[in-house]
C-alpha cells in the first residue's frame, strides 16, 4: 500500500519570521531550522520538532511538496529530507520528477488552459489597467501560467476585488486574496490535478493533503481521507480561523458537523484544546444517534 501526502509549503510546513507568529516568551520559543535563504538572508523556517516528524513522514509515505511557488522559488527550499521523487510547483503547472520538470505534463496543462481560458496577457493587462497605484506595490507573472499582485491590503477596496473576480470568472479564471497577494489563476490550473497524476503514476491507494489557503482548497477536497477534524484560516472570512469535526451515523457516514470560529490574531484559543473539546462533543453526539466513527466496530 502506498500513501501519498501532498503538503503545501508556505504557512503550512515552513514559515517566514513574520508568519511564525511566536507569542510565547523568548526562552520558551521552539528551536528553528532555516530551510530557505534569499539574497543571502534567512527567509523560511521549520521547527526542529517538525523537521524530525517530516523525516519520518518522508520515510513512511510518498511525500510530495505542493506549492504555488515557481520552480526557481521552490528550489531555494532545502527541506531536511532526501529530494522528493515528485514535487508540484506553480499551482500544478509544473510537475518535478526527481527534481527535473516533466515537460509533457506542462504541455498538457498549457493545452488545456489555451482551450478553456482567456490568455494570460489579457488578464495581466486588465489587472494592470484597473489596479490603483495607491495600493499596488508589485505585479508579477509566474511561469507564464498565472499572475499576481502584491498589494497594501489595508488600502485594497473590496469592490475592486469583487468586480475583478467577476470579470475573470467570465473568462475561465479565478481571483483570490491571499495575505498581501491577489492571485489571478486559470480555473483548470490546480494542485489537485497534479496530485491525482502523481497518485496515478505512483499507484497510491490513499491520498492525504495539508494546506492553509484558498489555493489549497481543491487539494484538500481531493484528498481521500481527513484527520478526523478540519481547519481553515481565512479561507472563508478575512481574519477568522475555524475548526470543525463530524458526527457520524450507524454506517459511519457523516450526518452533521460541529465547528467553532474565532479571530485568529486576538482570541486566546489553543487550537489543540479546541480540537479535543470538539472531538469529545462530536463523539457524544455520535453516540446519542447510535452512530459510530469510520473504522469502529
Amino acid at each position: 500500500m502506498t500513501t501519498l501526502v501532498a503538503s503545501d509549503l508556505d504557512r503550512t510546513l515552513i514559515y517566514s519570521a513574520a508568519a511564525l507568529g511566536l507569542t510565547v516568551p523568548d526562552a520558551e520559543a521552539p528551536r528553528l531550522l532555516c530551510v530557505e535563504v534569499y539574497e543571502s538572508r534567512p527567509l523560511s523556517y521549520l521547527t526542529e520538532t517538525a523537521a524530525g516528524l517530516l523525516g519520518t513522514l518522508a520515510r513512511e509515505t510518498l511525500f510530495v511538496p505542493t506549492t504555488t511557488r515557481t520552480r526557481e522559488q521552490y528550489r531555494r527550499i532545502r527541506l531536511p529530507v532526501p529530494t522528493p521523487g515528485y514535487a508540484i510547483c506553480a499551482n500544478g503547472g509544473h510537475l518535478l520528477v526527481d527534481g527535473v520538470a516533466d515537460e509533457d505534463w506542462n504541455r498538457s496543462v498549457r493545452s488545456r488552459l489555451d482551450a478553456e481560458c482567456a490568455p494570460l496577457a489579457e488578464v495581466s493587462a486588465h489587472l494592470r489597467a484597473t489596479a490603483d497605484p495607491a495600493w499596488l506595490l508589485k505585479e508579477r507573472v509566474a511561469e507564464d501560467l498565472f499572475a499576481y499582485l502584491v498589494v497594501d491590503r489595508a488600502e485594497l477596496p473590496a469592490s475592486w476585488l469583487r468586480s475583478t473576480a467577476a470579470w475573470a470568472g467570465e473568462r475561465g479564471w479565478t481571483v483570490s486574496l491571499q495575505g498581501r497577494k491577489v492571485y489571478a489563476v486559470p480555473r483548470p490550473l490546480t494542485k489537485s490535478a497534479a496530485m491525482r497524476e502523481v497518485a496515478r503514476r505512483a499507484g497510491a491507494d490513499t491520498t492525504l493533503a495539508a494546506g492553509d489557503s484558498l489555493l489549497d482548497a481543491d487539494l484538500l477536497l481531493a484528498a481521500d481521507r481527513a484527520r478526523g477534524w478540519s481547519e481553515e484560516t481565512e479561507l472563508v472570512s478575512e481574519g477568522l480561523r475555524s475548526l470543525g469535526t463530524a458526527v457520524f451515523d450507524h454506517h459511519g457516514h457523516p450526518v452533521a458537523a460541529l465547528s467553532t470560529t474565532w479571530r485568529r490574531h486576538y482570541a486566546p484559543h489553543d487550537p489543540e484544546r479546541v480540537r479535543e473539546e470538539l472531538g469529545r462533543a462530536a463523539a457524544r453526539l455520535t453516540s446519542a444517534v447510535s452512530g459510530r466513527a469510520p473504522g469502529a466496530g
